[in-house]
Protein backbone atom coordinates (compact mmCIF):
# COMPACT_ATOMS: atom_id res chain seq x y z
CA UNK A 1 0.00 0.00 0.00
CA UNK A 2 1.02 3.63 -0.51
CA UNK A 3 1.25 6.01 2.49
CA UNK A 4 -2.41 7.06 2.07
CA UNK A 5 -3.49 3.44 2.64
CA UNK A 6 -4.61 2.81 -0.95
CA UNK A 7 -3.79 -0.47 -2.67
CA UNK A 8 -0.99 -0.01 -5.21
CA UNK A 9 -2.78 -2.17 -7.79
CA UNK A 10 -5.65 0.36 -7.75
CA UNK A 11 -3.37 3.36 -8.21
CA UNK A 12 -2.84 4.75 -11.71
CA UNK A 13 0.82 5.29 -10.83
CA UNK A 14 2.98 4.15 -7.92
CA UNK A 15 6.70 5.02 -7.84
CA UNK A 16 8.81 3.49 -5.07
CA UNK A 17 12.47 4.34 -4.46
CA UNK A 18 13.18 5.45 -8.03
CA UNK A 19 16.80 6.22 -8.87
CA UNK A 20 17.89 7.36 -12.32
CA UNK A 21 21.59 7.71 -13.08
CA UNK A 22 23.37 8.98 -16.19
CA UNK A 23 27.03 7.98 -15.95
CA UNK A 24 28.16 9.59 -12.70
CA UNK A 25 25.24 12.02 -12.50
CA UNK A 26 22.35 11.14 -10.20
CA UNK A 27 19.20 12.57 -11.79
CA UNK A 28 16.53 11.05 -9.51
CA UNK A 29 17.35 10.04 -5.96
CA UNK A 30 15.02 7.59 -4.21
CA UNK A 31 11.74 9.14 -5.39
CA UNK A 32 8.46 7.93 -3.87
CA UNK A 33 5.32 9.24 -5.54
CA UNK A 34 1.74 8.14 -6.22
CA UNK A 35 -0.93 9.45 -8.57
CA UNK A 36 -4.48 8.68 -7.49
CA UNK A 37 -7.62 8.00 -9.56
CA UNK A 38 -9.29 11.19 -10.73
CA UNK A 39 -6.18 13.25 -10.04
CA UNK A 40 -3.99 15.60 -12.03
CA UNK A 41 -0.60 15.47 -10.31
CA UNK A 42 1.75 18.32 -11.18
CA UNK A 43 5.50 17.77 -11.13
CA UNK A 44 7.44 21.02 -10.71
CA UNK A 45 11.16 21.67 -10.72
CA UNK A 46 13.88 23.80 -12.26
CA UNK A 47 15.86 22.64 -15.28
CA UNK A 48 17.75 19.50 -14.30
CA UNK A 49 15.57 18.79 -11.26
CA UNK A 50 14.67 15.30 -12.49
CA UNK A 51 11.16 15.83 -13.91
CA UNK A 52 11.81 14.51 -17.41
CA UNK A 53 13.99 11.68 -16.09
CA UNK A 54 11.13 10.59 -13.84
CA UNK A 55 8.66 10.72 -16.71
CA UNK A 56 10.99 8.85 -19.07
CA UNK A 57 11.38 6.12 -16.46
CA UNK A 58 7.60 5.84 -16.15
CA UNK A 59 7.06 5.44 -19.91
CA UNK A 60 10.02 3.10 -20.38
CA UNK A 61 12.48 5.38 -22.19
CA UNK A 62 14.98 5.22 -19.31
CA UNK A 63 15.98 2.13 -17.32
CA UNK A 64 16.04 2.97 -13.59
CA UNK A 65 19.14 2.18 -11.57
CA UNK A 66 16.86 1.19 -8.69
CA UNK A 67 13.26 1.32 -7.60
CA UNK A 68 9.91 0.10 -8.85
CA UNK A 69 7.21 1.71 -11.01
CA UNK A 70 3.68 0.33 -11.33
CA UNK A 71 0.87 1.49 -13.62
CA UNK A 72 -2.47 0.22 -12.33
CA UNK A 73 -0.52 -2.54 -10.60
CA UNK A 74 1.53 -3.51 -13.67
CA UNK A 75 5.27 -3.35 -13.07
CA UNK A 76 6.96 -1.35 -15.85
CA UNK A 77 9.95 -3.72 -15.74
CA UNK A 78 8.30 -7.15 -15.57
CA UNK A 79 5.01 -6.28 -17.32
CA UNK A 80 6.10 -3.41 -19.52
CA UNK A 81 3.61 -4.01 -22.35
CA UNK A 82 0.62 -4.08 -19.98
CA UNK A 83 1.85 -0.87 -18.35
CA UNK A 84 2.48 0.92 -21.65
CA UNK A 85 -0.94 -0.03 -23.00
CA UNK A 86 -2.45 2.07 -20.21
CA UNK A 87 -0.33 5.17 -20.87
CA UNK A 88 -0.69 8.09 -23.25
CA UNK A 89 2.53 10.11 -23.48
CA UNK A 90 3.45 13.60 -24.65
CA UNK A 91 7.25 14.09 -24.61
CA UNK A 92 9.02 17.35 -23.85
CA UNK A 93 10.49 17.44 -27.36
CA UNK A 94 8.65 16.48 -30.52
CA UNK A 95 8.76 12.80 -31.49
CA UNK A 96 6.98 12.66 -34.85
CA UNK A 97 7.56 11.06 -38.25
CA UNK A 98 8.02 14.26 -40.20
CA UNK A 99 7.41 12.76 -43.66
CA UNK A 100 3.88 11.80 -42.62
CA UNK A 101 0.85 14.05 -42.43
CA UNK A 102 -1.00 14.39 -39.10
CA UNK A 103 -3.72 12.10 -40.45
CA UNK A 104 -1.18 9.45 -41.46
CA UNK A 105 0.67 9.72 -38.16
CA UNK A 106 -2.53 9.29 -36.16
CA UNK A 107 -3.50 6.30 -38.32
CA UNK A 108 -0.10 4.80 -37.46
CA UNK A 109 -0.65 5.46 -33.74
CA UNK A 110 -4.12 3.92 -33.96
CA UNK A 111 -2.61 0.78 -35.48
CA UNK A 112 -0.01 0.50 -32.73
CA UNK A 113 -2.76 0.99 -30.14
CA UNK A 114 -4.97 -1.58 -31.93
CA UNK A 115 -7.88 0.78 -32.37
CA UNK A 116 -10.42 -0.11 -35.04
CA UNK A 117 -10.23 2.19 -38.07
CA UNK A 118 -13.70 3.73 -37.65
CA UNK A 119 -13.22 4.66 -34.00
CA UNK A 120 -9.74 6.02 -34.66
CA UNK A 121 -10.90 8.10 -37.62
CA UNK A 122 -13.84 9.58 -35.70
CA UNK A 123 -11.74 10.47 -32.67
CA UNK A 124 -8.91 11.93 -34.74
CA UNK A 125 -11.35 14.06 -36.73
CA UNK A 126 -13.08 15.30 -33.57
CA UNK A 127 -9.80 16.26 -31.88
CA UNK A 128 -8.45 17.84 -35.08
CA UNK A 129 -11.57 19.98 -35.36
CA UNK A 130 -11.38 20.98 -31.68
CA UNK A 131 -7.74 22.05 -32.10
CA UNK A 132 -8.48 23.71 -35.48
CA UNK A 133 -6.14 21.43 -37.37
CA UNK A 134 -8.40 20.86 -40.37
CA UNK A 135 -6.29 22.95 -42.76
CA UNK A 136 -3.05 21.21 -41.71
CA UNK A 137 -4.37 17.66 -41.44
CA UNK A 138 -3.04 16.64 -44.85
CA UNK A 139 0.17 18.68 -44.75
CA UNK A 140 3.56 17.01 -44.10
CA UNK A 141 4.49 17.32 -40.44
CA UNK A 142 7.87 18.76 -41.44
CA UNK A 143 6.03 21.86 -42.72
CA UNK A 144 4.07 22.44 -39.53
CA UNK A 145 4.78 24.99 -36.79
CA UNK A 146 5.94 23.87 -33.36
CA UNK A 147 2.54 24.65 -31.89
CA UNK A 148 0.74 22.58 -34.52
CA UNK A 149 3.11 19.66 -33.92
CA UNK A 150 2.33 19.89 -30.22
CA UNK A 151 -1.37 19.59 -30.99
CA UNK A 152 -0.67 16.43 -33.00
CA UNK A 153 1.27 14.96 -30.06
CA UNK A 154 -1.60 15.71 -27.69
CA UNK A 155 -4.13 14.07 -30.00
CA UNK A 156 -1.88 11.02 -30.38
CA UNK A 157 -1.68 10.64 -26.60
CA UNK A 158 -5.45 10.92 -26.22
CA UNK A 159 -6.43 8.79 -29.20
CA UNK A 160 -6.81 5.45 -27.37
CA UNK A 161 -8.26 7.17 -24.27
CA UNK A 162 -5.65 5.73 -21.88
CA UNK A 163 -6.40 5.64 -18.15
CA UNK A 164 -3.06 7.36 -17.41
CA UNK A 165 -1.76 10.38 -19.29
CA UNK A 166 1.91 11.27 -18.81
CA UNK A 167 2.52 14.79 -20.09
CA UNK A 168 5.94 16.46 -20.14
CA UNK A 169 5.49 20.21 -20.69
CA UNK A 170 2.39 19.58 -22.86
CA UNK A 171 1.52 23.26 -23.29
CA UNK A 172 4.81 24.16 -25.00
CA UNK A 173 4.30 26.40 -28.06
CA UNK A 174 0.50 26.30 -27.87
CA UNK A 175 -1.52 29.44 -28.59
CA UNK A 176 -3.75 30.84 -25.81
CA UNK A 177 -6.93 29.20 -27.16
CA UNK A 178 -5.25 25.79 -27.37
CA UNK A 179 -3.84 26.19 -23.84
CA UNK A 180 -7.35 26.86 -22.51
CA UNK A 181 -8.80 24.01 -24.57
CA UNK A 182 -6.15 21.60 -23.27
CA UNK A 183 -6.67 22.67 -19.65
CA UNK A 184 -10.42 22.20 -19.90
CA UNK A 185 -10.04 18.90 -21.75
CA UNK A 186 -7.66 17.48 -19.12
CA UNK A 187 -9.95 18.54 -16.27
CA UNK A 188 -12.87 16.73 -17.91
CA UNK A 189 -10.66 13.76 -18.76
CA UNK A 190 -10.18 12.83 -15.10
CA UNK A 191 -13.63 14.02 -14.04
CA UNK A 192 -15.24 10.58 -13.75
CA UNK A 193 -12.54 9.51 -11.28
CA UNK A 194 -11.17 6.53 -13.20
CA UNK A 195 -8.35 8.23 -15.10
CA UNK A 196 -5.33 10.19 -13.92
CA UNK A 197 -2.64 12.51 -15.24
CA UNK A 198 1.03 13.07 -14.37
CA UNK A 199 1.75 16.59 -15.60
CA UNK A 200 5.16 18.27 -15.75
CA UNK A 201 5.29 22.03 -16.24
CA UNK A 202 7.36 25.13 -15.55
CA UNK A 203 4.29 27.35 -15.59
CA UNK A 204 3.26 28.00 -12.00
CA UNK A 205 -0.09 29.54 -12.88
CA UNK A 206 -1.10 26.47 -14.89
CA UNK A 207 -0.05 24.09 -12.12
CA UNK A 208 -1.84 26.17 -9.49
CA UNK A 209 -5.11 26.22 -11.46
CA UNK A 210 -5.06 22.73 -12.96
CA UNK A 211 -3.40 20.29 -10.58
CA UNK A 212 -5.04 18.61 -7.59
CA UNK A 213 -1.69 17.83 -5.95
CA UNK A 214 1.80 19.07 -6.70
CA UNK A 215 5.24 17.60 -6.13
CA UNK A 216 8.28 19.90 -6.07
CA UNK A 217 11.53 18.30 -7.19
CA UNK A 218 15.05 19.57 -6.54
CA UNK A 219 18.13 17.60 -7.60
CA UNK A 220 15.99 14.48 -7.95
CA UNK A 221 14.54 14.74 -4.43
CA UNK A 222 10.92 15.55 -3.57
CA UNK A 223 11.13 18.69 -1.41
CA UNK A 224 7.40 19.18 -0.97
CA UNK A 225 4.14 17.53 -1.96
CA UNK A 226 0.44 18.09 -1.53
CA UNK A 227 -2.44 20.39 -2.37
CA UNK A 228 -1.75 24.10 -2.56
CA UNK A 229 -3.08 24.45 0.98
CA UNK A 230 -0.86 21.65 2.25
CA UNK A 231 2.19 23.18 0.58
CA UNK A 232 1.40 26.53 2.16
CA UNK A 233 1.34 24.76 5.50
CA UNK A 234 4.85 23.42 4.88
CA UNK A 235 6.24 26.94 4.70
CA UNK A 236 3.83 28.39 7.32
CA UNK A 237 2.50 30.98 4.89
CA UNK A 238 -1.27 30.89 4.52
CA UNK A 239 -1.64 32.89 1.32
CA UNK A 240 1.62 32.17 -0.53
CA UNK A 241 1.48 31.70 -4.30
CA UNK A 242 2.84 28.51 -5.80
CA UNK A 243 5.81 30.49 -7.10
CA UNK A 244 6.64 31.67 -3.58
CA UNK A 245 6.25 28.14 -2.22
CA UNK A 246 8.51 26.75 -4.92
CA UNK A 247 11.23 29.32 -4.34
CA UNK A 248 11.10 28.79 -0.56
CA UNK A 249 11.16 24.97 -0.65
CA UNK A 250 13.97 24.82 -3.21
CA UNK A 251 15.78 27.86 -1.75
CA UNK A 252 16.14 29.19 -5.30
CA UNK A 253 14.79 32.56 -4.27
CA UNK A 254 17.74 33.23 -1.99
CA UNK A 255 19.85 36.15 -3.16
CA UNK A 256 17.64 37.02 -6.14
CA UNK A 257 17.27 40.66 -5.11
CA UNK A 258 21.04 41.03 -4.89
CA UNK A 259 21.50 39.37 -8.29
CA UNK A 260 19.00 41.73 -9.90
CA UNK A 261 20.56 44.76 -8.18
CA UNK A 262 23.98 43.71 -9.43
CA UNK A 263 22.71 43.69 -13.00
CA UNK A 264 21.37 47.22 -12.86
CA UNK A 265 24.81 48.67 -13.39
CA UNK A 266 26.53 51.61 -11.69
Amino acid sequence: MDPSGERNDALPLAIDGLRVVYGERLAVDGLNLTVRPGEIYGLLGSNGAGKSSTIKAVVGLVVPAAGRIRVFGHDTASASLAAKERIGYVPETSMLYEALTPREFLEFVAGVRRLDAKTASERAAAYASAFRLDDEFEEPITALSNGTRQKVLLIAALLHQPPLLVLDEPLNSLDPRSVRLTRDLLTRYVGAGRRAILFSTHTMEVAERLCHRIGILEHGVLRGEGTLGELRGQIAHGDASLEEIFLRLTREGEGLSEVVAGLEGP
